[in-house]
């Protein structure tokens, strides 16, 4: 092996928050590389996850907003209404190239050099890649995460029957019938997908209800709207077995009771959760050990406790969001630039792009209660709302969540058409401690779905007007 290039700071991934730490870190004045063993960059979110999953989201959104008749509420008659797959798929496949030249542009842009290859820590300082050894004074472990697996349960995404979420994002047919094992973001995010593709979709979730770790009104109303859309969702389920053919997979499932069935499916997707991609990493040379869960220890500032090293994003605890990362390997550059550098992990959106949208941040009411602290709750429905209603969306709510003595808000809870954008207002607000009382006497431009923000923060004095 020979030595090359020096650097102040190695990035090893090129995911979300590998390539903003790399970008800052260079911005900041750092010889900086980043590392990336796919082809393009731009992580498991880019390439096969959020983008492409989100580009499918919204052309299958559109297709049953013509299809089922609410563009036709409208005067808008669009006639007999087909999907040409090979096309969306093609349209899917642009967007994602489209924003991985992105990324290489703006690395080029700000100087910072690309490493292709997989990175294994050959020591102290040091990393081999592609049979050369890197050095830098410190390094930062992005490698971000993957699919979960089911034990005796084997994954093919070529044979396209059983999948994972890469796999669910490629199919080259629709299937008749999908069944999708775990109904947390990804398995529902999917599912719709295929559902308004034409699939008839069965979700088997392990827990009692689906979005485990969501608030328990959002967990029981989204129950609600995706069985009135068509799923077919059996919760306190497990599936104890898959037995796959050449034309499909035949399930056993056991029901919280003991009482077992089968369902039969063309496809099943494993949507059981992400596992960090901690393995061969070389984390023994430098003294580094991943935990029961295979994620690397980190402190508050993602420092492993090894001088030089920091790990951010889905291979430390936390939420598995692609938005988490790029803040944490911002904040991780701007330290070793000398900068304070910080991340408020209290406050970290989290967004389920079904239709209507899933969105929240802080806590929970089930977590205050747990922790004894005394809070108030406001809600807000979606169908008090003239924008919702003039556009036709008028499912879900927003529920605020705020200190009893102080009004100080604790978290929120979103079930609405563009939740996902609404909750921005909110985390901005729980940033800078706002209350109930400073979102009330905001003035909210008319007519919004955000107007419902502020409904639901009057209510808390019984002020709202609309209800």
């Amino acid at each position: 092996m020979t030595a090359s290039h020096a650097y102040d700071l190695l990035v090893i991934g090129g995911g979300p928050g590998g390539y903003a730490c790399a970008i800052r870190a260079a911005q900041l004045g750092l010889k900086t590389a980043c590392v990336e063993e796919r082809p393009t960059l731009g992580g498991t979110c880019l390439n096969v996850g959020c983008i492409p999953s989100k580009t499918l989201l919204h052309a299958t959104h559109l297709l049953e907003a013509a299809r089922d008749g609410h563009m036709a509420g409208f005067g808008i008659d669009t006639g007999p209404v087909s999907v040409d797959l090979a096309k969306l798929m093609a349209r899917k496949d642009t967007t994602v190239a489209s924003l991985t030249k992105g990324i290489d542009f703006l690395f080029r842009k700000n100087g910072v050099t690309r490493l292709a290859g997989r990175a294994r820590f050959a020591g102290p300082g040091r990393v081999e890649i592609a049979s050369k050894t890197v050095g830098a004074k410190s390094i930062v472990i992005a490698t971000g995460s993957q699919p979960a697996t089911l034990a005796s349960v084997t994954v093919d995404n070529a044979a396209g029957i059983v999948v994972d979420s890469t796999g669910a994002l490629s199919l080259s047919r629709v299937p008749e019938r999908l069944v999708v094992i775990g109904g947390g973001v990804i398995g529902l995010e999917l599912g719709s997908v295929w559902r308004r593709l034409g699939a008839k979709v069965t979700v088997v979730e392990y827990a009692e209800r689906i979005l485990p770790g969501m608030d328990e009104d959002i967990r029981t109303a989204m129950t609600k709207l995706l069985t009135r859309q068509g799923m077919t969702i059996l919760a306190s389920t497990a599936v104890t077995g898959v037995d796959t053919g050449s034309d499909g997979a035949t399930l056993a499932v056991r029901a919280a009771d003991g009482g077992t069935s089968e369902l039969a499916a063309d496809v099943v997707l494993i949507a059981t959760g992400r596992k960090p991609n901690t393995g061969d990493l070389g984390l023994e040379s430098v003294g580094i050990t991943p935990d029961d869960g295979g994620f690397v220890p980190v402190d508050h500032r993602g420092w492993t406790g090894v001088e030089g090293i920091h790990a951010i994003g889905d291979v430390t605890r936390g939420p598995m969001l692609a938005h988490r990362a790029e803040d944490e390997g911002i904040a991780v550059a701007e330290r070793l630039a000398g900068k304070p550098g910080i991340v408020n992990h209290a406050i970290i959106p989290a967004v389920v792009y079904t239709d209507p949208e899933v969105a929240a941040v802080g806590k929970t009411e089930q977590a205050l209660k747990a922790e004894g602290i005394a809070y108030c709750a406001s809600t807000f429905p979606m169908l008090a709302n003239s924008r919702a209603k003039a556009n036709g969306n008028t499912e879900g709510f927003v529920k605020l969540l705020a200190e009893e003595k102080t009004g100080i808000l604790l978290g929120a809870h979103l079930i609405g058409a563009v939740a996902g954008t609404m909750v921005a207002q909110i985390a901005q607000a729980m940033e800078f401690g706002a209350t109930a009382e400073d979102i009330a006497y905001t003035c909210h431009a008319h007519p919004t779905h955000s107007e419902a923000i502020k409904e639901a923060a009057l209510a808390f004095t019984g002020a709202a007007i609309h209800i």
